[in-house]
């Protein structure tokens, strides 16, 4: 068998030119780095684009609307979804991004409604039952993505990007993408809740210095100067506004006088605004010139009301004194009771009766007492942040350490000079003794008032001799 050769004149195909072969190949390699430089340029400028967002807008929900454009826009998907848990249980669709497709596309109240569905079928932030119910309302033809919002260690939301290519990819590159979209979303949420409560406390800040202010404005600014007594008091609140109230009244153009201390039942602006209410009725009552009993019984009928809406009470003692006879009257609405140390005697006395809270309960009466005070003698009203103030190892100060330290005081602190007065050396042993049991470096949990009265020897006998 014999083979034929073909002609020496047939042309053979034309072969590839090696050149010309590489050069596509360099070609298709430079459009294909030139479309992922492009591609990471515009990553590059929407994450950045985000960045400037998160510092610059003030409004949230601005901030939060395009958390799912940025979110589809890198991870290359037909849109996405922010759901977020509320602190209520409640979830909700906050923001979407599905702009109008081609025939056949998705529809972006489509969208809505479908994942709005999917919602009110779950009852509790489960991001795991969430995405199944999501997934099931936008269709088996949908791929679906999600990731989790994290504040805190703590799941506030879903960040979702869906697509109905049918080539679609999820890839490593894109998890990492939508996560720093999620995470600069937490970083939203976390920023706006801290400057949430820091404009709270900004204006709690407000509110307290003008309820200082105001308190501070209320109590008097100096002790009366009256017949044959000399006064010292101290009103030391455990924060700016409390709820301790003392008053000095004077009856009668000061022929007579009111001495009262109060505490109502609680701390902060609350307390501050009742005891300044309490303070206007009851200076209103003084005025009418009735018995220290029927003071408290008309002071109770009128605040009943209101401290009964305000769940809150207030305690009182109440007193009147007359500077010719000496005579002390009084009626306590379950505060702690006056102390009088008697010169001839040395020796403590409480000063009570029986009476209700007021505000406790509607129609409540109040017993009167009285007693002489004579030369020497002194009288302290004060609060139970006295009595209630705890040492490092949890014993109270109590009334018995009050009676000792009042015995002593009186005993033993006598001025050397006329710049200070006896009440006021008994009022700051009485706050040191105070201090001492409770432990230095450490203050008090309670608001602390105390009211010093002395029966003056000198003053008695400078008016003794201008009524001779």
């Amino acid at each position: 068998m014999s083979l034929s050769l073909p002609p020496r004149n047939r042309s053979l195909p034309p072969q590839p030119d090696p050149d010309n072969a590489s050069v596509m190949v360099m070609k298709d390699l430079k459009d294909l780095l030139r479309r992922m430089s492009q591609d990471q340029n515009k990553i590059h400028e929407l994450l950045s684009f985000l960045g400037y967002a998160l510092r610059s807008f003030s409004n949230l929900n601005q901030f939060l609307e395009l958390i799912p454009l940025i979110a589809s826009r890198v991870t290359d998907s037909d849109g996405g979804a922010l759901i977020l848990f509320k602190a209520s249980g409640q979830i909700r669709l906050e923001s979407l991004h599905c702009p109008e497709r081609n025939q056949g596309g998705m529809k972006a109240q489509q969208v809505r409604t479908a994942i709005e569905r999917a919602i009110q079928q779950v009852l509790t932030g489960s991001p795991t039952a969430l995405d199944e119910m999501v997934s099931r309302y936008l269709g088996a033809d949908v791929h679906l993505f999600g990731t989790s919002v994290l504040v805190k260690n703590s799941v506030r939301g879903r960040l979702y990007i869906f697509s109905r290519k049918p080539d679609y990819v999820w890839t490593d590159n894109k998890r990492t993408l939508m996560r720093l979209v999620a995470d600069q979303t937490s970083v939203g949420l976390e920023n706006h809740e801290l400057t949430t409560e820091l404009i709270k406390k900004e204006r709690q800040d407000r509110e307290m210095e003008i309820g200082a202010e105001i308190q501070r404005q209320l109590l008097p600014r100096n002790c009366p100067k009256i017949q044959g007594i000399e006064i010292s008091a101290r009103c030391s609140t455990a924060s700016r506004v409390g709820g301790d109230y003392y008053d000095f009244i004077p009856i009668q153009k000061g022929d007579r006088w009111s001495f009262v201390v109060g505490d109502v039942m609680g701390k902060g602006v609350p307390a501050g605004l009742i005891m300044t209410m309490t303070r206007g009725m009851l200076r209103a009552e003084v005025l009418n010139n009735h018995s220290p009993s029927k003071i408290l019984e008309h002071l109770n009928e009128v605040m009943y009301e209101d401290l009964e809406k305000s769940h809150r009470f207030v305690t009182m003692f109440y007193s009147e004194y007359d500077p010719e006879t000496q005579i002390l009257s009084f009626s306590n609405a379950a505060h702690t009771p006056a102390l009088h140390w008697r010169a001839k005697t040395r020796s403590v006395h409480a000063l009570d009766t029986m009476g209700a809270l007021i505000g406790l309960e509607a129609g409540s009466k109040y017993e009167e007492r009285s007693t002489n005070l004579n030369s020497g003698d002194v009288v302290i009203y004060y609060t139970d942040g006295f009595t209630e103030a705890a040492s490092p190892e949890g014993d109270r100060f109590d009334e018995e350490n009050l009676r000792k330290a009042l015995d002593w005081a009186c005993q033993n602190c006598f001025p050397l000079s006329d710049d200070v007065t006896r009440p006021q050396m008994i009022l700051d042993y009485i706050f040191q003794e105070v201090q001492n049991f409770i432990g230095e470096g450490h203050t008090h949990t309670d608001d602390m008032t105390l009211v010093v009265l002395h029966i003056n020897d000198k003053t008695l006998e400078q008016s003794s001799s201008k009524l001779l």
